[in-house]
């Protein structure tokens, strides 16, 4: 029995097509993109048309993607820098699009959110009476999500007091 290729071809227009539905959608970076298109099984040079078309169009835009990024990150999922300048290394960013990503949270709203994430943590972790374990879990919660060891350390020594 003959086993057939069930994977779908797409025609450079169609992917195209496809792939300005996939960025419309949602910001995506070049690294995502790139991923997309190699699933669809396009060949390198059909990949370089699509995104030398999607850049041309607006619809790919790395400092754009950054910064949406950045600022959802913070926003819905309480991250710091460290992590968030990681995850977009991760996919790819240039350190000048990180740079301008990083601007996108004010400085007062970072400092707000630290402290009320620390002490969320701290209420959550009321019930551990070992002072040491106590800074431990708040210290690698913090760094998890990606807050600078200064502020994490500050917070920690403030527990003995």
């Amino acid at each position: 029995m003959k086993t057939l290729n069930t994977h779908k071809t797409y025609t450079v227009d169609e992917a195209t097509k496809r792939m300005e539905r996939y960025c419309a959608y949602q910001e995506r970076c070049h690294k995502e993109v790139h991923q997309k298109l190699y699933e669809m099984r396009m060949i390198p040079e059909a990949v370089d048309q699509i995104i030398d078309h999607l850049l041309r169009h607006n619809f790919l835009n790395e400092t754009r993607f950054a910064q949406a990024f950045a600022r959802g990150k913070f926003r819905t999922k309480k991250w710091g820098s460290n992590r968030i300048v990681n995850e977009l290394k991760m996919r790819q960013i240039s350190k000048f699009n990180i740079k301008i990503a990083l601007k996108e949270i004010p400085d007062s709203e970072y400092y707000k959110t630290f402290e009320a994430l620390a002490e969320k943590r701290i209420q959550q972790l009321i019930s551990e009476k070992n002072l040491q374990k106590k800074r431990k879990k708040l210290a690698d919660y913090l760094f998890y999500r990606g807050w600078e060891p200064e502020l994490v350390y500050e917070k920690v020594n403030e527990l003995s007091k």
